[in-house]
């Protein structure tokens, strides 16, 4: 479990910042040579969806490259996940509701401008604001204004919870008590803008800079080209001189470049290469299995009448599924099955929130089947046909086929923009995945934006009053601890109601060339950029 980070009040902020800001220095733990090295690398990458605008870049190609080029208020420590104060000296709070953001001075952006309070304010009204149609305007929504400037006919362009003190200085007004503010100032959506990027957006696509230890030097429809930014700021300067991203489609092809030493780092080790462990022998040495903030598991449609009311039958299917054995066959026995919503790597993280609805138990499985009533028909689990989920979803229909003797089938769409359309229009009928990288590392990035009455990705329809209530409860707690143990009540009705079903956590496995050292991966599975050295 990781440490728990406590909230910045008035009486223990200056205190708290000094520590906080001494973590991670030149020559620490974090950086075991000191900004030493240099040399360039070649890594596996993706094409990104949208520009190199944080704001804008809320998936994972475009979300590697922006944690590159970018910096925050927070970092997020490489090996605990702990919060660690980065642009920001300090944020205060004494209600969870008013804050007091200030930035150390002299922290420049790539193109040698300071970093100042507004450069945050401008940046978070914009990535906010409807008319701008940023894929992370929803992480603003904790800031009080946010309804009157995203909604689709607003006239308001700034949210009247953010305000300038001065240039080092800003507040900010929670539209309600947020206990968790600062772990959540991490993300990369909450990353400042320079002037530039408002003078002229459009151009700051084809050039973005950010405040990061990389800049970006180049890009192609293959290779985006990052050279180590001198001038950088903050307490983790890279050791390499450049990394480049080179774009695959491909996850073997990257495999076999990696296994070659055509290619210095992949993050994505499919299935077919943990069995039998066979990329520890391609890879000896050069290997690593870390645990990540991945949830997985499958959804009982709300549009189906026989799972919708029947929470035997639902508790039922949960309980024929053999989670270790689908590990152990398709994962080689990697990833760890699923005993809650959220796992062990986030603050709060509960072992024991799904109890026996997620332990596999035949004997109990049939005898609430049977008391439910069964299943009249076709048991459908419905997956996206282009993300490697075959194997996995014709091992659970197997295992409730052979549990319960319900017929159980796989429909697999061509690829995930259909698989979402269909979850979206509220037509699929019995089970379908479902899966949550964390945007920050806290319980409740599994809980609130998931299973929240109306929340954006609230694909089970759950609707809960006693849960959202608690979610508010937790939200105006004193202390992360405090709301911790109040998200994990909420996260416990989870495991009473059912309304989807845990199967496990995914681990991230990623692979290096014997040019490289220093390869570490955070818990959101993405490659530490500043550690990383040649040997």
């Amino acid at each position: 479990m990781r440490k728990q980070f406590r909230v910045l009040t008035v009486a223990t902020a200056a205190a708290l910042s000094l520590a906080l800001a001494a973590c991670g220095g030149a020559g620490s733990a974090n950086n075991p040579s000191g900004g030493a090295g240099g040399g360039d690398i070649v890594i596996r990458g993706c094409a990104p969806e949208n520009p190199l605008v944080p704001g804008n870049s809320s998936e994972t190609c475009g979300g590697d490259m922006v944690t590159a080029m970018t910096a925050g208020l927070i970092r997020y420590d490489t090996e605990t996940s702990d919060p660690k104060l980065d642009i920001a000296e300090s944020i205060e709070t004494e209600d969870n509701v008013n804050f007091t953001v200030k930035l150390k001075q002299g922290y420049k952006f790539h193109d040698g401008t300071e970093v100042k309070a507004h450069n945050f304010v401008d940046a978070w009204n914009y990535t906010a604001a409807y008319a701008n149609g940023q894929a992370g305007a929803y992480f603003m929504g904790v800031v009080k204004g946010y309804d009157e400037v995203s909604k689709q006919d607003a006239t308001l362009t700034e949210m009247s919870g953010l305000k300038v003190v001065d240039d080092h200085t800003f507040t900010i007004e929670a539209s309600e008590p947020v206990s968790n503010l600062q772990v959540r100032l991490g993300y990369s959506a909450f990353a400042p803008l320079p002037d530039s990027f408002f003078e002229d957006p459009a151009a700051f696509a084809e050039a973005p800079i950010g405040a990061g230890p990389f800049m970006l030097e180049s890009k192609s429809p293959t290779e985006y080209k990052f050279v180590k930014f001198v001038d950088y700021s903050g307490d983790t300067p890279a050791h390499v001189d450049s990394i480049t991203f080179r774009v695959y489609t491909d996850d073997s092809a990257a495999y076999n470049d990696v296994v070659a030493n055509n290619l210095d780092y992949t993050n994505n080790i499919t299935s077919d290469f943990l069995v039998d462990e066979q990329y520890k022998a391609d890879l000896e040495g050069r290997n690593l299995v870390r645990e990540t903030g991945r949830f997985a598991g499958i959804v009982f449609s709300s549009n189906d009448p026989q799972l919708k009311d029947n929470l035997d039958l639902r508790r039922a299917i949960s309980m024929s599924i053999d989670r270790q054995l689908i590990i152990d066959q398709i994962y080689n026995g990697i990833y760890k099955p699923a005993s809650g919503w959220a796992p062990s790597v986030v603050s709060g993280a509960s072992d024991s929130a799904c109890g026996d609805n997620c332990k596999f138990d035949p004997e109990a499985a049939k005898r609430l089947y049977e008391k439910a009533g069964g299943y009249n028909g076709t048991l459908t689990l419905t997956a996206n046909g282009d993300g490697g989920h075959k194997a996995w979803t014709e091992a659970v229909c197997n295992s409730i086929h052979n549990t319960l003797g319900t017929s159980c089938v796989v429909n697999l769409t061509a690829d995930f923009k259909e698989f979402n359309k269909l979850v979206d229009s509220g037509e699929l009928q019995g089970i379908f995945r479902t899966g949550w990288q964390m945007d920050y590392p806290s319980i409740e990035n599994f809980l609130a934006p998931t299973y929240g009455t109306g929340a954006d990705s609230n694909w089970s329809h759950y609707s809960n009053p006693n849960f959202d209530a608690k979610l508010k409860e937790a939200a105006s707690a004193r202390s992360n601890e405090d709301a911790n143990k109040l998200y994990q009540e909420a996260e416990q009705m989870l495991g009473m109601d059912m309304p989807t079903s845990p199967l496990w956590y995914p681990q991230t496995v990623v692979g290096w060339s014997d040019r490289v050292e220093n390869v570490k991966i955070n818990a959101f599975g993405v490659l530490d950029f500043t550690q990383i050295s040649l040997k």
